[in-house]
This record gives C-alpha cells, structure tokens and sequence, in this order.
C-alpha cells in the first residue's frame, strides 16, 4: 500500500524541521539520509531510515518503494566551494535522478524545496515574487546557480513529464537545529559570541526555519500542482538583523560597516587561502557580488493561498541563540 512519505535530507536544518511538522500530522516517514550524515537532529522521530545518495541512482527506488508523497528537501548549501561541479552534481543530478526515479515509482505527489536563490530580484529595494523575471546570466554565485538549473530541471519535467510536483522557495532560514551551522547560521553565531566586529551592508529576508518545515505541509495540503510558493518572512536589512542578534544575546553590536569595494583584496587572499589550505572563506567575490543587491522578498501568495503565516524575524533569532547556547556553541 503506497501511504509512505519519504524526506530527503531530513538530517539537517530545513529537513529535520520539515520532518517533524510531518510526524506532528501523522505521516508515515521514511526517511533518506546518507552514510556519513549526523543524525542527532532526527534522533528522536519516530521514522524508517533508509540510506543512499542522491549521487547513485541505484538507492533511489527502493527508497521510493511504497511512497505516496515525497518531500525533496536535500541540497549542498555552501556559499563557496573549491569545484563548483560537485554542488551542481549534487543540487541539479541529484533532483534529476530523484524526480525520474519519483515518476517510474508511482509518487502521487512531491514538494520540491527550492530556494529564492533560484528566483529574481527587484530594484530600489522593492520586494521581489514568484513572477519575478530572472535568466541564469542574472544569478551570482554557484549556490544560486545550482538551485536556479534545479528548479528549471524540476519545471521542465512538469511541463514535459506530468511531474506532480509543487515548488516552495524558502528564503533564509533561521532557528533551532542549525547543526553545521548553515551559513545564515554561522553570521549570527559569530555576532551572538561577540565575533563580528565589521559587516558589509545588505538586505535579506529572515524567516523561522519551522515556518518554512509549516510552510511544506500547507503546500502537500492546499497547493497546487506546478505552482510556485515563497516562504519567507521579514525582509530586514543586514546591519539591524546584527543589531537584533547583539541585544538579544547581551553583546555589543558591530560598529563598522565596510563597502564592497574595500573587502576585495581580502576575498581574492581568502579565496587562494582556501584553495591552498582548506580553509572554509569568510568572505569571497560572489558574496561580496551578491551582497550588492537587495534580497527581499514577498510571501503573499503563500499567505493568500496556502494560509501561510509566518512569525517576525526576532523570534527566529531568539530561537537560534537559545538553541546555539543549549548546545555549548556560545561561551
């Protein structure tokens, strides 16, 4: 009897989330996870644990045996990597691979995490959707790109293949569980721990990771095959999010803000440190690239159609650094 539902990258930040919302509304879950994942963040949920790679073909199927819906959830989420073919191999193959081996096994449904990093931006600060236009020359950096290729592969095979897949596009998650920690992740750790002296202006959009994992199970629920959903929350410029992650955790905020400009030899050093030592940069040439441009987003279609309600940014925040300092990565 096909009743199971399957998640992929249910191990880390967003999955794990997505799989608990899952558990609190009765799903039967398996879970697909790979070899050398950490499975602290899924310890306690009652699931099937299947093990395989999105890389290998041969793990999918019987993965899928059974499977009534699956949530797609896994990605390589780096801002800088040495081989750029690695994270395509992973965010675009990997989907690929998934969503053809989803058709052949019968899946009756699939929501499909993607990213905003796939979607276009507005200018003069003004909040980009759904319908935002965008072409791959437009997106800055190899994450944004793997995601744009995946969420072009996915459309494509609804358009071509009947692929009953719906899309939602998280914008930037914030919250408990952040285990590796994500990049998001490891800005606020820094300035919550007192380490972040100086920052380079932008504007993003913070949502509560948990109303993202909210945000899936209202798309199984009322989406619609082929859409496209934004689950964001509040767009807030970088400098005030720092502000916010200082009070609440008792610090003093960074009192220099740098430009783009200034930090470019330091990303060309970083970068050749990285490559030369493994060292993971702080700061390269894509971000300093992306972080001219303002990442705000509108979650109003999810709202209207999906019932989707997100909570403010402080409180995705407060949750983090709570989590962070439970889990001794705060002194």
């Amino acid at each position: 009897m096909n009743d199971v539902t399957l998640v992929t990258g249910a191990t880390g930040f967003v999955g794990s989330a997505v799989a608990r919302v899952l558990e609190e509304r009765g799903h039967r879950l398996r879970l697909f996870v790979r070899p050398t994942s950490d499975r602290s963040n899924i310890a306690e949920l009652d699931a099937e644990i299947v093990v395989g790679d999105l890389a290998d073909p041969d793990t999918l199927a019987p993965a899928l045996k059974n499977v009534k819906t699956l949530f797609h959830v896994a990605a390589d989420y780096r801002l800088w990597v040495p081989d750029p073919e690695i994270m395509l191999k992973a965010n675009v193959e990997g989907t690929r691979n998934l969503m053809l081996a989803a058709l052949e096994a019968g899946v009756e449904k699939i929501i499909y995490c993607s990213s905003v990093a796939a979607l276009g931006l507005c200018k003069n600060g003004e909040s980009a959707d759904e319908n935002t236009p965008v072409t791959e020359s437009q997106v800055i950096g190899i994450y944004k790109l793997s995601k744009y290729r995946a969420e072009q592969e996915v459309l494509r095979l609804i358009r071509e293949k009947n692929l009953p897949a719906i899309i939602v596009n998280p914008s930037t998650p914030v919250g408990p569980r952040d285990i590796k920690p994500t990049p998001t992740g490891q800005m606020v750790l820094d300035c919550a721990s007192g380490k972040m002296p100086a920052y380079v202006e932008t504007g993003l959009n913070i949502v509560h990771v948990d109303d993202v994992a909210e945000g899936h199970a209202l798309a199984l629920e009322r989406g619609k095959i082929g859409e496209k959903y934004i689950l964001g929350g509040e767009n807030i410029m970088l400098g005030d999010l720092f502000r916010m992650v200082s009070q609440i955790a008792g610090v003093k905020p960074p009192g220099i803000k740098l430009k783009q400009s200034w930090l470019y030899p330091v990303a060309l050093v970083s970068e050749w440190l990285a490559r030369g030592f493994g060292i993971e940069p702080r700061v390269t040439r894509e971000t300093l690239a992306m972080s001219k441009k303002l990442m705000f987003f509108s979650s109003d279609k999810a709202k209207r159609e999906l019932g989707y309600t997100p909570r403010p940014a402080r409180d995705a925040v407060t949750d983090a650094i709570v989590w962070f300092r439970q889990h001794g990565r705060m002194k």
